[in-house]
């Protein structure tokens, strides 16, 4: 049995993980690091911050706990995700500077996409409507590069392409097919969309696209609508 130990640098909100940096730091722990197949992880409650996580292989995959409870289940996927729509550099990079989290977030210093998080530091990813506000898009140029850090990158541009503001909500869901692992050299364009909502919960996908268009990952999300209160 291994552990896993979440940085408190990866938040998502500020006493727990970011959902898709976790989830890919789990599946990264498969054979094959998750790379090449689609992988599959349930969030079963907030990743606690800087304690070691032991990690268990089962028969689907593997798991992650925390004092004797499931944190997060890996399993591979029977589907990979269905990419979505490919959007222009020039106009990913344009949507940007309409980025709802810019006005109003639930948790700002998010590793992915907190608007409070230094050039370097967080991701800022910031995805703004592109078409309609079911649709976001920006630019991405890694300073690192990892399977946990695809995975990241993929899990917010899903959250925005919902109403994150007036409906906030945390991952529960994450499948991702990781083709490639993104280069530092290169300049990518992250694309989300929402697919259904059907109660407390909501469905989206996301897609890394590299040059010409690339596909070198994609995803699709369940989210949970929360009271943000909970999770400070």
């Amino acid at each position: 049995m291994t552990s896993l130990t979440i940085p408190h640098r990866f938040n998502g909100p500020p006493r727990s993980g970011n959902g898709g940096w976790v989830s890919g730091a789990l599946a990264a722990r498969l054979p094959g690091q998750g790379i090449g197949r689609a992988v599959t992880v349930t969030l079963r409650m907030p990743p606690p911050l800087e304690v070691p996580l032991p990690v268990t292989a089962t028969a689907a995959g593997a798991v992650l706990t925390h004092d004797g409870r499931p944190v997060a289940e890996a399993s591979y996927a029977g589907l990979a995700p269905t990419p979505v729509a490919p959007v222009p550099v020039k106009r990913a990079a344009e949507a940007e500077a309409s980025y709802a989290g810019h006005r109003v977030h639930p948790f700002p210093t998010c590793f992915v996409c907190g608007p409070d998080r230094r050039p370097g530091d967080g991701l800022r990813i910031f995805p703004g409507p592109v078409g309609d506000r079911e649709h976001v898009a920006a630019t991405w140029t890694p300073y690192e590069s990892s399977v946990p850090l695809a995975w990241a990158a993929l899990d917010c541009p899903g959250g925005w392409s919902s109403d994150l503001e007036g409906r906030p909500s945390v991952l529960g869901r994450i499948t991702v097919e990781v083709r490639r692992v993104p280069r530092t050299s290169e300049r990518y364009v992250v694309v989300g969309e929402q697919r259904l909502v059907e109660g407390r919960k909501t469905l989206t996908a996301a897609t890394l696209y590299g040059p010409g268009d690339d596909v070198v990952a994609t995803a699709e999300h369940v989210w949970i609508a929360i009271d943000p209160e909970e999770f400070r």
